[in-house]
């Protein structure tokens, strides 16, 4: 009899415990798998699934991954392509035979590294399901990149040729270990989807090659931009190479010690300021510093260092407490990228960029499977939805580099045939002077599952919700597979449920975002149903057999947001927020076209729709005065009624725009 045919067991012999408290965290030695994703800690509390165990189904997410595979990854590629910075390559391998010729380079130093993520997003995405021509095509951009490769392993496209600056001569903006890094989060993905042989040696010659230069006999010196120790230290887990770790380690500890020299925006810019052990936020550039802090947890992690950890759990807590946007965002300044002060949190001038919110999913994540926090998957959640995706247009075709949370201006319209540089724009743009995030955004959706579900040695977790499957052997050989169903995040009821039976009780862990009021779990079984009130992360305890389901309701009404009072620029406004979704008023839902005089009736309870809101608006504006700070001239109140708000994530899609997340609070007459 196969599993899939075994008897529920009789009501008398099935215990079922429902708690909803977080379990407590159990450090595991975690399973060496070869088709990991990118986060693979030898130890954790929990053990991150691969693509083989958890695989999204349909709805929501299923329809971002596949626009990701059918259109963003082959809209990078051709850019890129078009553009020369793939050629860079080939003309740095021919260059080689030919030193006295002038080669071209294309672009900006690091854009070696956006070719990079390309190559790590379409590892993941065949790891997921083969695709001859992607294939084919990945094979080729192989080729491209290791025939550029120094014989001592070095690889860069725009140092080191007799045309060209010495290698390491800029440390602090040239960008080499940068894009060494992510050529080596490429390996990984080579490595642990079985896609790129070529590319995983090319990794370990060049990882050679940073030990001979950078380990503890050789300089004491450190990247400008922070990357390759996250790098490193998953290549060392991947590769089971712990010099690479030790590296990592090396780069991290040398970070705060004044090795960068001093540039306009001070050592902070570089989080060269202070060690990484001794600080208490995040600061500097806001990219920098979360893909810094990523690297130290997983050095932390693997090296057992209590301190180091400690260090960034705590200056995560600051930054999420006191330098985060409702949306999730993080970076407030535009002249240095960087995180403000705390609770500098301007909505117009919010820099928010698409990088960062990918880096704070990295950092997010490594901290849930160090510690098992649900609160580190609300973060994710409320990133991955209201930041993440807020940068590809609903084609596919275009992106936003920064999220601001108020655009007062319409903009212009990006020629879809030309290089944008980072300007404001209502629209998104085809392409950046530095496109990092396109890249980076087709590199988080091709791996996106693998942030959903994890296991411990009692059970699984589930921790972000849809439509998927997850099939998954526990150590001890108990099977573990089940369907999740959901129409979230517009819908949030999520149905578990069982098709295979488990001959022991195990453990299905559902987290209850921190958003939510009113959640329950029921428990559908042959011998009848438990229903529970959830108010925190629920803990479902017993054997389960065939059709079993666990339904846990998240109610998703929209409900008012009051800012902290502290943060100066949104005092005495609300946003609106539905389910997991940040939402926003667009200019084109207005008869007037224009959000900048908006007042809403918090009076009226905003109503949820199928996918946003509605909520009572009314217009007030006074007569020009002799003087910006001269005495307001009587408002005129016009009454606007019932406005739709939209996902933030979704706004842009329509044509120019003007948008704002937060709203000032008036009242309205009838």
């Amino acid at each position: 009899m196969t599993a899939a045919a075994q008897p529920a067991a009789p009501p008398e012999t099935r215990s079922t415990t429902v708690t909803t408290t977080s379990p407590r965290p159990t450090t595991l030695a975690g399973d060496r798998r070869r088709f990991a994703g990118p986060v693979d800690p030898r130890t954790s509390t929990l053990t991150p699934l691969d693509a083989t165990q958890v695989r999204l189904t349909g709805g929501f997410w299923v329809e971002k991954q596949q626009l990701n595979s059918d259109v963003v990854l082959r809209h990078c590629e051709d850019w890129m392509e078009r553009i020369g910075w793939i050629r860079n390559f080939d003309l740095a391998a021919a260059g080689r035979d030919q030193p006295d010729e002038e080669w071209p380079h294309s672009g900006i130093e690091f854009v070696d590294s956006e070719v990079y993520k390309l190559l790590e997003g379409m590892a993941w995405e065949l790891g997921r399901q083969h695709d001859p021509d992607l294939q084919r095509r990945y094979d080729d951009l192989v080729e491209r990149v290791s025939g550029a490769q120094d014989d001592d392993g070095y690889l860069h496209t725009s140092f080191g040729r007799p045309w060209q600056r010495a290698r390491w001569s800029d440390l602090e903006w040239g960008h080499e270990l940068y894009s060494m890094g992510h050529l080596l989060q490429a390996v990984v993905a080579a490595e642990r989807t079985g896609t790129g042989p070529r590319l995983v040696e090319v990794g370990r010659r060049l990882a050679e090659h940073l030990w001979r230069e950078f380990g503890p006999e050789g300089r004491v010196a450190i990247c400008g931009h922070p990357e390759i120790e996250v790098a490193l230290a998953e290549l060392g887990r991947a590769l089971d190479e712990p010099r690479w770790v030790e590296l990592a380690r090396l780069f991290v500890d040398r970070r705060g010690r004044g090795l960068l020299a001093e540039i306009e925006y001070g050592a902070e810019y570089f989080q060269d300021d202070r060690p990484v052990r001794e600080a208490d936020v995040l600061r500097g550039h806001a990219v920098r510093a979360l893909y810094l802090a990523a690297g130290a947890l997983d050095v932390a992690v693997e090296t057992r260092d209590d301190e180091l950890a400690d260090a960034v759990r705590r200056q995560w807590e600051a930054t999420v407490a006191h330098r985060t946007y409702v949306t999730g965002g993080m970076g407030s300044h535009h002249q240095d990228e960087a995180f403000g002060a705390d609770h500098e949190l301007p909505p117009d001038r919010a820099y928010s960029e698409t990088c960062a919110g990918i880096a704070s999913t990295m950092l997010s994540w490594r901290l849930l499977l160090a510690d098992g926090d649900a609160r580190y998957a609300d973060l994710i959640e409320r990133t991955l939805l209201n930041v993440v995706l807020a940068s590809p247009r609903e084609d596919g075709h275009a992106f936003f580099y920064t999220n601001t949370l108020h655009q007062r201006t319409e903009g212009t319209v990006p020629d879809e045939l030309e290089v944008n540089a980072r300007a404001l724009s209502s629209l998104r743009a085809p392409w950046f002077e530095v496109s990092c995030c396109p890249t980076n955004v087709a590199r988080t959706l091709a791996s996106v599952e693998q942030y959903f579900a994890t296991r411990t040695d009692d059970g699984v977790q589930l921790h972000q919700y849809g439509s998927y499957d997850v099939d998954v052997e526990l150590p001890d050989g108990t099977p573990v597979a089940l369907s999740v169903a959901s129409g979230y995040p517009f819908d949030g009821r999520v149905e578990v449920t069982w098709r295979e039976a488990t001959d022991r009780e195990v453990e299905l862990t559902l987290r209850v975002p921190s958003w939510t009021e009113g959640a329950a779990v029921t428990l559908v079984a042959p011998d009848g149903e438990v229903s529970r009130h959830a108010t925190s992360t629920v803990v479902v305890r017993q054997a389960f057999a065939v059709g079993d389901v666990v339904v846990l309701d998240l109610p998703t009404r929209a409900s008012w947001v009051h800012p902290d009072p502290r943060i100066d620029a949104v005092r005495g406004q609300v946003a609106v927020q539905r389910g997991p979704l940040v939402l926003a008023l667009e200019s084109v839902d207005l008869p007037s076209g224009s959000v900048a005089d908006v007042l809403v009736d918090t009076r009226v309870a905003p109503v949820t729709t199928p996918t946003g809101a509605r909520v009572a608006l009314t217009r007030s504006w006074t007569r020009p005065a002799p003087w910006p700070y001269g005495q307001p001239v009587a408002a005129t109140v016009e009454q606007l009624g019932r406005v739709d708000l939209v996902p933030y994530a979704s706004w842009g899609n329509r044509g120019p725009s003007t948008m704002r997340v937060w709203l000032p609070v008036g009242e309205g007459r009838g």
